[in-house]
């Protein structure tokens, strides 16, 4: 008798919960829409936001690829200038000048990077001869770790940057001007971390003629 009794019992309490929970859905139904219409205006915010940077980025990098092959076209403009003057100096050099190779410069510059520095070095000769100067150069940076002197090889110091040695020496041959590395491009170099340079030197071994010894004052343009 409680079984059958409890039948419909049953029965007319699952229809209430039913209705119950319509109605509920039904009063937090607009409370929940507005919420999703607000988030979906959000994202498109967001959206429009992320074009536009993205927009931005690109414009960028199409400005830096652009000052990048300017640079590279000025610098070989210079490279060709150099080459030019290097020959009309040498031809035209009085007779009571020593003939022979010259070390013009050892040019260094600063980058964005923290001890890493860009450097080219010229050569040029003075004289009228045609024969090409072959011969090595090896270059040292002396200057002070903490309380010591140091000597520091040059080719350590490019390794895993741009136009890194291979070997202690670089090797030379040219007639008229030469610049290292080639087409007036500058390589690079990092110092080590608590290494205050003071200046560079540059040693020059020409096949059959004494070597020549230049040192340069470090330029420091951080």
């Amino acid at each position: 008798m409680l079984v059958l009794a409890a039948i419909p019992l049953a029965f007319y309490a699952g229809c209430y919960w039913q209705a119950y929970s319509v109605a509920q859905q039904g009063q937090e139904s607009p409370a929940e829409s507005a919420r999703v219409v607000e988030l979906e205006g959000q994202l498109e915010r967001l959206r429009q936001r992320l074009a536009v940077l993205s927009s931005g980025e690109k414009v960028s990098q199409q400005a830096n690829e652009q000052s990048r092959l300017t640079i590279k076209l000025l610098e070989e403009q210079i490279y060709k200038q150099q080459q030019d003057l290097a020959f009309y100096k040498g031809v035209l050099a009085p007779a009571s000048r020593r003939e022979g190779l010259r070390v013009r410069t050892f040019e260094v510059q600063a980058t964005d990077r923290s001890g890493v520095f860009r450097y080219k070095i010229l050569l040029s000769r003075v004289g009228k001869g045609d024969a090409q100067l072959e011969g090595q150069l090896q270059v040292t940076l002396a200057g002070q770790q903490g309380e010591e002197e140091q000597t520091l090889e040059l080719a350590p110091l490019t390794q895993g940057l741009a136009d890194a040695l291979s070997e202690q020496s670089i090797p030379f041959a040219f007639k008229h001007f030469q610049a290292i590395p080639e087409a007036g491009r500058f390589a690079e170099l990092q110092l080590p971390e608590g290494f205050v340079p003071r200046e560079i030197r540059v040693r020059a071994d020409v096949e059959g003629e004494k070597p020549i010894l230049r040192t340069f004052k470090w330029n420091n343009e951080e």
